[in-house]
């Protein structure tokens, strides 16, 4: 089965490198540019659609692997209700955020469309039935866990959507949660056809777009942002992986009292960062749909990291969360480790304030 990950990893990351450059040349003729403000860290105009090759690059790898390929019966691949309810979704999400990078779209109108194809998933049957444990809670009803699959779909689109505000942030954050999620899939040997495949695209298709976003010149014209066609594309296919991780089907996995602590743990940082700037909204009476430069990279370089330094530092949290929780998970319960995962950010949130209150 490696070998058709590679095929479809390699296969994405070359669509990604030819359809770049072409998205540039478009942008350039359209005049499509981010444009610098004061709420932007950016300097220079850049193109702001890079996030439209993610779509094509992976379904293109999908659809060659499955017509071409010579497949045994051991790694037949089969596209079920899910992958199919998954890739309509996948397609709404991914156009909503086209015609956002194009003409724009207000955030309520996003946050409806969000919502209607976060509630595909419950409507043929996948959806979070089991806490495995999680503050002591375990198998739960319908009642409750379509709700909470809904609002987890929603969650986690917004949290990658808010979080693209440096070069190359939203995209290494999302390629270190499809490394877990396809290490996972593999370790339990589900999923290892269709979704295993999927993410060895994804994963292509970012490798491709970081070349041009870290290391693309906007005076060569070689430099692009991801824009919402690409962060809530990513979004929705996260949050898929996460359900499908966490429900509890029998019929295709063992019961596994990790299930819901794994994607909890490798979106970790996002989902805390949406969450954190959510709360301060309501507490200090903001418009929760405003923006604003209170997410976790602003406050960084408002305490005097560079772009670049920021981006190594969260990532790097991203990854010791990761670490510390599959050390952690010998010794205590989901419970215990999600406290102490909160706790940590905190403190990691505490040290940032004091470090901007000494640059002031």
């Amino acid at each position: 089965m490696i070998k058709y990950l590679l095929v479809a990893f390699l296969l994405s990351l070359v669509c990604g490198m030819v359809f770049t450059p072409l998205i540039l040349d478009f942008c350039k003729r359209k005049r499509l540019y981010d444009i610098p403000s004061e709420r932007k860290i950016h300097k220079n105009a850049v193109p702001r659609m890079g996030g439209i090759s993610f779509f094509p690059s992976m379904l293109i790898a999908f659809l060659v692997i499955l017509m071409y390929v010579p497949l045994t019966n051991k790694y037949n691949l089969s596209v079920n209700i899910w992958s199919a309810v998954f890739f309509i979704g996948l397609m709404v999400i991914y156009f909503t955020g086209i015609i956002d990078d194009l003409v724009g779209l207000n955030a309520p109108t996003k946050f409806i469309i969000q919502i209607a194809t976060g509630c595909l998933l419950p409507f043929c049957g996948l959806y979070i039935n089991n806490l495995y444990g999680l503050f002591g809670i375990g198998e739960i009803p319908a009642y409750i866990g379509i709700p909470l699959t809904i609002f987890i779909m929603v969650l986690i689109d917004n949290a990658i959507n808010l979080i693209d505000g440096i070069d190359g942030l939203a995209a290494g954050l999302s390629i270190i949660a499809l490394m877990g999620f396809l290490a996972y899939f593999i370790h339990y040997q589900v999923f290892v056809h269709t979704y295993s495949l999927l993410a060895a695209g994804v994963i292509g298709a970012l490798i491709a777009f970081l070349y041009f976003n870290l290391f693309g010149k906007p005076e060569r014209n070689t430099k692009i942002f991801m824009g919402d066609s690409g962060s809530l594309s990513l979004g929705f296919v996260l949050g898929f992986l996460f359900i499908k991780c966490a429900s509890n089907n029998t019929e295709i996995w063992q019961t596994r009292p990790e299930a819901l602590l794994v994607p909890l743990t490798l979106l970790f940082v996002p989902i805390a960062d949406v969450m954190r700037v959510t709360l301060y909204r309501l507490v200090h009476h903001k418009p929760l749909f405003s923006a604003d430069k209170n997410h976790i990279h602003h406050k960084l370089m408002k305490s005097g990291l560079s772009q670049h330094q920021t981006l190594v530092l969260i990532l790097g949290l991203s990854i010791v969360y990761d670490i510390l929780n599959y050390g952690l998970y010998t010794f205590f319960s989901s419970t215990w480790i999600l406290v102490f995962d909160i706790l940590l950010y905190c403190f990691v949130n505490l040290c940032i304030n004091l470090k901007i209150k000494a640059e002031a």
